[in-house]
């Protein structure tokens, strides 16, 4: 799928920088000139044919809360289980299986640093498995945002 100008305008205009307000969609329609359902239908659109991956902000996780990434060593027959059991646990995201005696690797988040021990303590309890914890030393910031070369895509 190849987006039509509305919606290459779309993805160039808020790959940062969504609005913060009420009702973001709506905003983002009256700048693009079209409506707020068709700005909703474009960005599921353009999401189910895998043009974007997600929409939504990206927090500051050290002003949010606490986080850390955290590892499991899985049995290769249980891999599948215990991914499902991570992806349960409140407040996982980012869950990853990796060529590595630790082979699942997942970020937790939690409102505060006794919550989120809490919570990788119960995890580890259902998992019957250690999880290495490896809190954040030092953060670095990644933008994510790309030009896009719309003729080379065409």
């Amino acid at each position: 799928m190849i987006p039509d100008s509305t919606s290459r305008r779309l993805i160039d205009m808020y790959q940062r920088g969504l609005p913060v307000c009420e009702r973001p969609y709506e905003q983002m329609a009256r700048e693009l000139g079209t409506s707020e359902d068709d700005v909703i239908s474009r960005l599921q659109s353009l999401q189910e044919n895998q043009v974007i991956s997600r929409v939504g902000p990206v927090f500051e996780h050290s002003r949010a809360g606490a986080s850390l990434l955290a590892a499991v060593a899985a049995p290769d027959e249980q891999i599948d289980l215990v991914a499902a059991t991570i992806n349960r646990a409140p407040g996982v995201n980012h869950n990853y299986a990796r060529e590595h005696t630790y082979n699942l690797w997942f970020v937790m988040t939690a409102p505060d640093e006794d919550t989120l021990e809490n919570r990788l303590d119960e995890l580890e309890h259902q998992l019957q498995l250690p999880i290495l914890r490896l809190p954040m030393v030092e953060g670095y910031h990644i933008d994510l945002g790309f030009a896009i070369d719309w003729e080379a895509v065409t």
